[in-house]
């Protein structure tokens, strides 16, 4: 055999054009703003322009009200606090399930889902008949001078059991791609179990961790089925801004209500922003945006 020939390489089969699973750029694009817009961009544009038919006087007094500024700050304080708390021991439930086996685990794994399942109604009821006075929980706490229903502290304990969920279902990915390599290297280099939590766990798992906190935070601000019926609802106590707005509405007063929407959306949208650049420059210095 001519060992020309063998040296001859194959022809190459006829190039065939790549096949696109979705259609092209412009029409995916056109598709996904349109779609946006429906959902999103129009009904938050319908706000601002339903609030422009105020005065910025009238604008100013209401949503400058003595008692419309208390639910700001029982709203946003105890969504803060709340997502701060589940941050903390969601991510402490979440590193049990991922690096510990024990009996029931699948229960609980599949009882952190319930809150998302749960009627927002329902789960207010629950914790209202929990911890009330009279309640299986509250009847031991009233002794002690701790009341939680009808208090902020009813709010704060309905938006913890809401927000759970959130924390937990983010950092779990995390946790079990996590190579259990990296803590032994670090321990074999003599590293406490504090140390290699603080100066190899964390840093990973911290951008997944702030992306379960501003979800939990924004479901808490706008938290309203599960949460009044714990607080009681007692003006400038236990009054939520999302009650404030249904108040509103169910007085006609549809311009006041916007008004109030649109503070507690910009409000929103600022913490959120904040939070998203810390979990950028978070990611970016751990060097996890590659």
């Amino acid at each position: 055999m001519n060992t020309a020939t063998l040296a001859t390489p194959f022809p190459r089969p006829p190039a065939t054009p790549h096949l696109r699973v979705l259609p092209g750029f412009r029409l995916t694009l056109g598709y996904t703003l349109t779609y946006l817009s429906l959902l999103v961009l129009i009904p938050l544009a319908a706000v601002f322009l339903k609030t422009a038919e105020l005065s910025f006087s009238e604008f100013r007094d209401v949503v400058t009200a003595p008692r419309v500024v208390a639910s700001y700050k029982l709203s946003f304080g105890m969504s803060l606090l709340a997502a701060a708390i589940n941050a903390v021991f969601g991510l402490l439930l979440a590193w049990a399930l991922v690096r510990y086996s024990f009996p029931g685990k699948k229960l609980i794994d599949a009882l952190v889902d319930l809150p998302f399942a749960l009627p927002t109604a329902v789960a207010g009821i629950s914790l209202t008949a929990l911890y009330a006075k009279n309640g299986w929980i509250g009847q031991f706490l009233e002794p002690l001078g701790i009341q939680v229903a009808f208090k902020p502290l009813g709010v704060l304990v309905a938006l913890v059991f809401i927000g759970l969920p959130f924390v937990v279902r983010t950092v779990q990915p995390i946790l079990e791609d996590l190579d259990t390599e990296l803590e032994e290297a670090a321990t074999s280099l003599g590293a406490q179990r504090g140390q290699a939590f603080r100066h190899v766990i964390l840093p990973i798992v911290f951008p997944a961790l702030l992306t379960g906190f501003a979800l939990a935070f924004a479901r808490a601000v706008g938290e309203y089925g599960s949460v009044i019926f714990i607080a009681g609802n007692l003006p400038m106590v236990s009054e939520i801004t999302p009650l404030m707005i249904i108040t509103k509405l169910e007085q006609y007063d549809y311009t006041g209500a916007t008004a109030i929407a649109t503070v507690m959306l910009l409000l929103s949208f600022t913490l959120l922003l904040a939070i998203n650049g810390l979990q950028a420059w978070t990611a970016k210095s751990t060097g996890r945006d590659r």
